[in-house]
């Protein structure tokens, strides 16, 4: 039955309406039964379902429905594998369906700012073009399943610390280019049903009262035509907050807000047409749901063998000396599995998306499960007491063995919802265990358990790595079959690993004061810093090992010179060069030559995932658009590609770049500052519309420094071309009146001129 929504609004009363503005209780929404309303649920994720019905709380300390734990964020981001994604989602959303779930909270494209950030697990990724990319292919899974997302936190929540009351202090550059992509992306490709603002203030404003974020950014420039949400108990004044486009309050505000609402329509203070399009809004996501039911799907069995097929091909294998993995099946009883995370991983964040799993498969039951008699012992105590017996024990087996296996990482306590880490040290006694085993057995290996960049103390002592993060309730399989060889690591960083946390971009302002937040290191964040510094770092965005090896060749770019209105076809070849089948993710970057504006090296812009058979060879073929090479200009409020060279560099990482050309781009875009009398020549001269209006001019004030007359040995020496030219290009208009001659009636003339000129009115 499809509703006529306008006319279910007209026959609400004023306290229904309100009503629909804010939840029922924890998880719902509110019910109008005479009109036929129903009520729906939102249930948290967004990497399982984690639905309660009864003692509904936010942090997940009361229990909740069995379900299916998937890889956290910081892990399936790793498989830079769109399609992927986009299963999970389908999956996903079968699983709301099947439990009467309308929206599942999530996905969490939050920028890393800081490898502190308390929810970094729940967290895509450092770039905004890949959170983007893979948030909106999952929002694209879970929707077609006629099942809602609601894309958080909306924006800038990038720290836990004072997280509902501190404000992001950044420009709007800053914001355009590196904290708002991502959920543009998926707003933009995905059309989400919902978005859940954050809880902080942007530039002193809560972000539920942001209008320029909620309207003008969020719906008149980007088109979004779902409803924005609360965090629950974001909400600070809740009338402001329906003005600037903010629809439903969660959880129940237990009739407070209600009245408040009631009240401003009665007092003239809140429009009521205002109140109509926020409940048309909710009511249309609402119906939307209804409307659509489909068959569920909760096979969890089914689901937790996608779970490991996904944590399979997310998990990065960051060092392989003297090729120590795979591990041979034959000399499984040789081998020494050493850590209690083997037995009982570390597989989830905590906080409100932590899941009520079905079943957990470590990897001494994955290897059980295979036949595979490996040798445990505990290592280390997870509760980080020195424990010299463990130790003791630990060394002696691994002397005995051919080869280790230590399962490691942070402990649940080190990462979650409500608190940053205070550095990126593991537990010191783990530390101490690995250093021990490796001084007695050089081929020793690491399976690190854990949701952000951690420091490796012992990494020139152990032979391999492999990055599980938080691989979800089946990662012993993954691990298992990664470790054994029966898959072959195909995952890359979604993040910059640095050596020191004194290394990271915003080190000095995270997390603030307690009450503001600056973000003064700008676009510059991850491997964006890195890169422009030229700073060493532990692991590089982008990194991923293999057990076989991918040569790339051929580049072809299907135009060398394009407008910023159109597209161009970057198409190149990647061969398996191994011995092993395997998968490669390619990388585009993009890096802007014509110096218009201060920029990061390079940015990342698209990317490409191929699987390839030993020798077999495949074309890959990515595209790029204007948002590929432009900035954001706070001159136009707007993306401008600036007239001139960009790199095309085609990488297996950030730091590992195989292939180079060169696109010219014309920018078909008016841009132009205004020309004041603090305007200085180089800008004059550089634009050739106000450089033919003022060359004969400044070729005159030229002349009064000197520049190309005939000078003495001793005044040349003194006097240097490249200082002459330094000296125009800085000096400001005004200067002419004194160097050139000029009144200042002729001066105002001549900015006048030039404005109209470049089409600006005064």
């Amino acid at each position: 039955m499809k509703h006529n929504i306008a006319e279910i609004v007209s026959k609400m009363t004023l306290e229904e309406k309100a009503g629909m503005c804010s939840g029922a209780d924890f998880w719902h929404t509110k019910a109008v039964e005479r009109l036929g309303i129903p009520a729906v649920m939102v249930s948290d994720g967004p990497y399982g379902l984690r639905k309660q019905d009864m003692q509904a709380d936010h942090l997940g300390v009361n229990e909740s429905i069995k379900a299916v734990c998937f890889p956290a964020g910081s892990l399936t981001t790793c498989s830079f594998d769109r399609n992927l994604l986009k299963k999970e989602g389908e999956t996903l959303g079968d699983e709301c369906q099947a439990e009467d779930v309308s929206i599942i909270l999530g996905p969490a494209v939050n920028m890393k700012r800081s490898p502190l950030c308390g929810r970094n697990f729940e967290y895509l990724s450092e770039d905004p073009y890949l959170a983007g990319q893979l948030a909106a292919a999952y929002t694209k899974g879970v929707e077609s399943k006629n099942v809602g997302v609601s894309v958080k936190h909306f924006a800038a929540n990038d720290q836990e610390y004072r997280r509902m009351s501190v404000s992001a202090e950044a420009d709007e550059r800053t914001l355009r280019e590196i904290y708002l992509p991502a959920f543009e992306t998926v707003v933009r490709e995905a059309k989400p049903d919902t978005l859940m603002c954050s809880y902080n203030k942007i530039n002193g404003v809560y972000s539920c009262e942001n209008k320029w974020l909620l309207t003008d950014v969020l719906r008149k420039d980007w088109g979004f035509e779902g409803y924005v949400m609360t965090d629950w108990g974001a909400m600070d004044n809740r009338i402001e907050a329906l003005k600037a486009g903010l629809e439903l309050e969660m959880p129940s505000s237990n009739g407070v807000t209600d009245e408040q609402i009631v009240e401003a329509v009665k007092n003239g203070s809140l429009d009521e047409k205002i109140l109509d399009t926020a409940v048309r809004r909710i009511l249309a996501i609402v119906f939307k749901f209804t409307e659509g039911r489909q068959q569920g799907n909760f096979d969890k069995e089914k689901h937790h063998e996608l779970v490991a097929e996904i944590a399979e091909n997310s998990m990065v294998l960051l060092k392989n000396d003297e090729g120590i993995l795979p591990l041979a099946e034959k000399e499984a009883e040789n081998i020494l599995f050493i850590g209690v995370f083997a037995k009982e991983p570390r597989f989830e964040g905590g906080g409100s998306s932590h899941i009520n799993c079905t079943k957990i498969t470590s990897a001494l039951d994955a290897a059980k499960t295979l036949g595979l008699n490996i040798k445990y012992v505990q290592g280390y105590d997870l509760k980080e007491k020195d424990d010299e017996k463990l130790l003791a024990e630990a060394v002696a087996e691994a002397k005995k063995a051919e080869k280790v296996v230590i399962f490691a990482g942070l402990p649940d306590a080190y990462e979650s919802e409500g608190y940053d880490r205070t550095d990126m040290k593991m537990p010191e006694n783990q530390n101490r265990l690995i250093q021990a085993v490796a001084e007695v057995q050089p081929r020793t290996a690491v399976v690190l358990h854990n949701g952000s960049p951690v420091e490796m103390p012992w990494i020139s002592n152990v032979q391999g790595i492999l990055e599980s993060y938080l691989g979800g309730e089946a990662v012993g399989i993954a691990q298992i079959n990664l470790l054994f060889g029966k898959a072959n690591p195909s995952g890359k960083l979604a993040e910059t690993f640095p050596l020191r946390l004194e290394d990271t971009p915003c080190y000095i302002n995270f997390p603030g004061n307690g009450r503001t937040v600056e973000y003064k290191e700008g676009v510059f964040i991850g491997y964006r810093y890195y890169d422009k510094k030229h700073m060493d770092v532990l692991f590089p965005f982008g990194f991923g090992l293999s057990y076989t090896t991918f040569a790339y060749s051929n580049l072809r770019i299907s135009k060398k010179d394009i407008t910023d209105a159109e597209t161009v076809d970057v198409t190149f070849t990647v061969k398996n060069t191994g011995k092993t089948a395997g998968a490669e993710v390619a990388e585009v970057y993009v890096a802007d030559r014509t110096k218009s504006a201060i920029r990061p090296e390079k940015e990342l812009k698209n990317f490409g995932k191929v699987y390839l058979e030993p020798g077999e060879s495949k074309d890959m073929t990515l595209t790029l658009d204007k948002r590929s090479f432009a900035w954001y200009n706070t001159d136009i409020h707007g993306w401008y590609a600036a007239t001139g060279d960009y790199g095309i560099l085609i990488g297996s990482s950030s730091r590992d770049i195989r292939l180079i050309g060169t696109v010219h781009v014309t920018s078909t875009a008016k841009y132009a500052v205004k020309i004041t009398r603090n305007t200085v020549l180089a800008e004059i001269m550089n634009n050739p519309v106000t450089a033919e209006i003022c060359g004969p001019l400044l070729e005159k004030v030229r002349k009064s420094f000197g520049a190309g007359d005939t000078q003495s040995e001793t005044v040349n020496n003194a006097i240097s071309n490249d200082m002459m030219q330094a000296m125009l290009d800085n000096l400001p208009l005004r200067s002419i009146r004194s160097f050139g001659g000029m009144a200042e009636e002729e001066l105002e003339n001549l900015i006048t001129e030039m404005n109209e000129s470049l089409g600006i009115n005064e």
